[in-house]
């Protein structure tokens, strides 16, 4: 499995390799490229710790050097450029090339949408708010950022129709307070439907500590401070079952 994403498949990563690993076997094999505050196509920075755009990630190299192999891959978590000020034609642009390179593997590719519904509701000063916290640098008004997300959410959908792949819009129930973030307590039910993986075994849940070692592991190239750091990535065996690349 090719996974690809943000914030969203940061928190959740846990829950969509134990997803993985009860629908698919537990010798399923992923291949993730994601992080809090996540580009496509630009470096990120995430408080002090950045991040190469996931187009520029040595997952493109780890999937070109593998033997074919039944694979399926999820592209998720694409509103964060829009919040880096990026045009809507230049973030299609990315993932359109991020789409293209999974073609080369495999046509079982699923495309998320973006949460609309509540980022329509948003009230001014939530936007504030939460774009103070998440990216202070920036600048967009709430009218600019729902006239772009609109933009980018038609455009994935249109995408996905053109490339031949699986298009899922988000259910707006999955979110609370945080409008952006899938809630905790849903985060089971919301990947298994992501997935498509709903069949029974598909619900097993991830024990704390693999947890843990997921979200705590590191890829294969940051910077932390300003230094460039890496790690190369042999694939990290869990306990349950699964093996993980990091990029």
């Amino acid at each position: 499995m090719v996974a690809l994403g943000a914030s969203n498949l940061t928190r959740g990563f846990h829950t969509v390799v134990a997803t993985a690993r009860a629908a698919w076997g537990p010798g399923v094999r992923v291949l993730a490229a994601l992080g809090h505050g996540r580009s496509y196509g630009a470096r990120s920075l995430f408080l002090f710790r950045s991040l190469p755009g996931i187009l520029d990630s040595g997952i493109w190299r780890e999937l070109e050097s593998r033997p074919k192999d039944r694979t399926r891959a999820l592209v998720t978590d694409v509103g964060n450029d829009i919040l880096y000020a990026f045009p809507a034609e230049r973030v299609l642009a990315w993932v359109e090339e991020a789409v293209a390179r999974l073609l080369r593997h495999t046509d079982d590719i699923v495309l998320t949408g973006l949460p609309m519904d509540s980022i329509r509701r948003l009230p001014p000063a939530k936007f504030l708010a939460f774009r103070s916290v998440l990216v202070p640098s920036c600048r967009l008004s709430l009218e600019r950022v729902i006239e772009t997300s609109e933009k980018v959410d038609a455009g994935l959908e249109a995408l996905a129709a053109a490339r031949g792949i699986r298009f899922f819009r988000l259910d707006p129930e999955w979110y609370g307070f945080d409008p952006i973030h899938i809630r905790p307590s849903l985060w089971r039910p919301a990947w298994r439907r992501i997935l498509g993986c709903e069949g029974a075994g598909a619900g097993e849940g991830s024990p704390l500590r693999e947890a843990l070692k997921l979200y705590l592991l590191p890829p294969e190239r940051r910077r932390v401070l300003g230094v460039e750091r890496f790690r190369p990535q042999r694939g990290v065996p869990l306990p349950s079952g699964a093996r993980v690349w990091l990029y």
